[in-house]
């Protein structure tokens, strides 16, 4: 039987979950839409690995590879170790019987529960559901609305010391190597002592003819040199210092790479104290935070915190989470994840908080040198031409390659820190080498796979995109790197494939390629950038929120590869602040306006699969709801007093309401929703100060990561006569 499988996820996302869904739920059954729910959130996937629910990402993911599957996926959290760790203690605390994760697991009990906790950590979701390559775009109805109101845009001066620095040498780009798989096959990974010793890293890895593999390592001794060098730009420049990273995605290699930012920037504190930490299990990979945290409790604690102190005193500015909370860049890995970090310091001209509270330019770390280039681009395009103009300027949409975990770098099992010199090698069933890095104790080493199907279908969606909407087509892929000269030869190999006539389809290096779409976009012109993964999730954050103010907004649609589709809802980067606000003064600030673009191609799709005309009139009716919504201004205030979450769904249902009321394709809806939209209006203000009058007090949601359904419900539903009016249709 057909139905929508709609995913409960975390933070902010799942809170506004509680106050959407049972509205589309409501609307959905009087249409007869089968609406089901899945838990595929950190906490409910930890319990899953430990037998205490089922494991429904497991049945998502294989749900994904039907033509049967329609799956609405909400922005759900990448887990860093930090908060992995926060969330085992609050399911503890909540009386679920889970073991602590362990850091260095000793015993066999300890080494099968971290194994299991690995399988949790990072961006564990996204390559399971997705076998589908991405097509995000902002909505014509988006475009239009930040054209007539367009966010406010930081200024950028011509003098601008904001830059990006990163090291083009030693590391992950460099040192990249490639091959293609020329049949099907088993690999090994294995590290090789100086001494001769071998250590299966990792066996057993299947592939497929065609595939693309690579290997790569960053150079620590390397990295630790530049970091020292930046530091001392930044103080030099007298500019802040911050490091953008994916801690969350690259689950192993960028926790590792922020440890050495955090030693690097405190030198006397891990020359003094070092041994002590370290023999307490203090690991500076979960950041500063933690390390102060922890240290607490050591003899040496005072002693440690005015270490940090005076490395704080002794180095640049650095660039604050919190400037009033005394939260630094280097607090926590993944409060400053880069594909929101960057965008965000870009949209404010080029600056970031400092320890005073004040603005000022920024110097961005930005260790591996694979993308850096692209928002240094963006950053000298903005210093030369000022601030882009929300009001005039083009899009950016992209089509991602992302299909059955292609170009998972470092968010799985294959990325290690190698335990002594020696040369990491890959070798296939019979041996051979198919690659090989000399590494030093320390070097981080990482592998990745891209199947050839996926590269197939990631062609065949560009060329279709470009068809489409008329506009230029690039692929951002640099021919003197080994992935992509790799890539490049397998699109110019399946672009004949398709017919191209008239289409402007190019192939540009990265940094190239941001330089020809920013020209474009100051032009009012539009350009599809097609991606590999990661720089799809770079880029559908970057442009988005230079274009309409936030990377929620897209329609984020994958056709999966064997039918049926996924449809993501946007990015939840903002999502931690948002639920702290909510816990403090009971002030949801997350709009859904995602959700409402994604839930129209998903009923669309249930129609077809379902034959139900019915549900093609909710897609409809619900489009042009969105517009009105937009059109109204409905979306989340900034502050106390204004609707936030909660009334801009309750305005969504309002219109949408009204729509289906409106529309002549099904009488009997229309007659069904008729007296709801009157209910609705008539009652519209008495709902509002309903919504309003719970602001400003603390909430309890019974949990961060895992928040009491009764308490959460009454949070996020606390308007008695909006619940009346949706139970009505029942």
């Amino acid at each position: 039987m057909a139905k929508i499988i709609y995913t409960h996820t975390d933070e902010a996302p799942l809170l506004a979950t509680y106050s959407f869904l049972p509205i589309v739920e409501a609307y959905a059954g009087q249409a007869g839409v089968a609406i089901e729910t899945r838990d595929i959130s950190l906490a409910g996937r930890i319990l899953a690995q430990f037998g205490i629910v089922d494991d429904a990402l497991a049945e998502l993911g294989a749900l994904a590879k039907t033509p049967e599957a329609n799956i609405i996926k909400l922005p759900n959290v990448s887990a860093s170790v930090p908060q992995l760790k926060a969330a085992i203690k609050e399911l503890q605390e909540q009386g679920h019987a889970i073991p602590d994760y362990p850091e260095s697991p000793s015993t066999d009990e300890e080494k099968e529960a971290r194994a299991k906790y690995d399988k949790v950590k990072g961006s564990a979701v996204n390559p399971v559901l997705r076998e589908g390559n991405s097509d995000r775009r902002a909505p014509a109805s988006v475009k239009n609305y930040a054209k007539t109101h367009p966010h406010r845009m930081g200024a950028w001066s011509s003098d601008s010391k904001t830059n990006v620095a990163t090291m083009g040498q030693r590391d992950f780009r460099s040192n990249e190597k490639s091959v293609v798989i020329p049949s099907d096959d088993t690999l090994t990974i294995k590290h090789v002592g100086a001494d001769g010793t071998e250590t299966v890293l990792k066996d057993g890895i299947t592939v497929l003819a065609g595939e693309v593999v690579d290997g790569t390592f960053m150079d620590v001794a390397a990295l630790r040199r530049f970091l020292t060098e930046q530091i001392a730009r930044a103080k030099a420049e007298d500019v802040l210092f911050s490091v953008h990273l994916k801690a969350t995605m690259m689950k192993v290699s960028d926790p590792i790479i922020f440890g050495h930012v955090v030693q690097a920037f405190f030198p006397t504190l891990f020359e003094q104290y070092g041994e002590q930490l370290a023999a307490a299990g203090i690991s500076p990979n979960d950041g500063l935070g933690g390390l102060l945290s922890a240290a607490a409790a050591l003899p040496e604690g005072d002693a440690i915190k005015a270490a940090v102190e005076a490395g704080l005193a002794d180095g640049p500015a650095m660039a604050m989470v919190d400037s009033d909370k005394g939260i630094t860049n280097l607090h926590v890995p993944s409060d400053v994840i880069i594909d929101a970090s960057m965008p965000a310091m870009i949209r404010g001209g080029g600056h970031m908080w400092g320890p005073d509270g004040k603005e000022a330019d920024t110097l961005a770390v930005i260790p591996d040198s694979s993308y850096a280039g692209v928002y240094q681009a963006t950053i000298d395009d903005c210093r030369t031409h000022g601030a882009l103009d929300p009001a005039t300027m083009g899009s950016v949409p992209n089509v991602g390659l992302m299909a059955q975990a292609a170009e998972e770098y470092g968010s799985h099992d294959k990325t290690f820190e190698a335990p002594s010199a020696g040369t990491i090698q890959v070798l296939n069933a019979a041996g051979e080498v198919l690659i090989a890095h000399d590494v030093q104790p320390g070097d981080i080493w990482r592998a990745c796979q891209t199947k050839d199907a996926p590269i197939r279908d990631w062609v065949k969606l560009a060329v279709s995109r470009a068809r489409a909407t008329g506009a230029p087509a690039v692929f951002w892929l640099d021919e003197t790197r080994a992935h992509d000269a790799n890539l490049i030869a397998k699109v110019e190999e399946y672009l004949p494939e398709h017919d191209t006539e008239g289409l402007t389809i190019e192939i540009m290096a990265p940094a190239a390629a941001t330089t020809y779409s920013l020209e474009r976009i100051r032009k009012g012109e539009d350009t599809i950038s097609v991606t590999g993964n990661v720089l799809r999730d770079y880029n559908t954050d970057l442009f988005p929120i230079l274009e309409v103010g936030t990377s929620a907004k897209m329609l984020s649609v994958v056709p999966l590869m064997n039918g049926g589709g996924l449809f993501e809802t946007g990015a939840g980067g903002s999502a931690p602040k948002h639920v702290q606000q909510l816990v403090k003064e009971n002030y949801l600030r997350w709009d859904s306006l995602g959700e409402f673009f994604a839930l129209v191609p998903s009923l669309e799709l249930y129609a077809e699969q379902a034959g139900a005309p019915a549900a093609t009139v909710l897609a409809d009716t619900l489009d042009r709801a969105t517009g009105t919504f937009l059109n109204e201004d409905k979306s989340p205030t900034r502050r106390l007093g204004g609707i936030d979450n909660r009334g801009s769904h309750f305005y969504l249902a309002l219109y949408w309401a009204q729509e289906l009321a409106a529309q002549t394709e099904d009488a009997d809806l229309a007659a069904a929703f008729k007296p709801l939209a009157e209910t609705l209006a008539a009652q519209e203000q008495q709902i509002v100060d309903e919504l309003i009058a719970v602001q400003g007090s603390p909430a309890d949601i019974g949990g961060y990561y895992r928040p009491d359904d009764a308490k959460a419900t009454a949070v996020m539903r606390p308007s008695a006569t909006l619940n009346a009016a949706l139970d009505s249709l029942a």
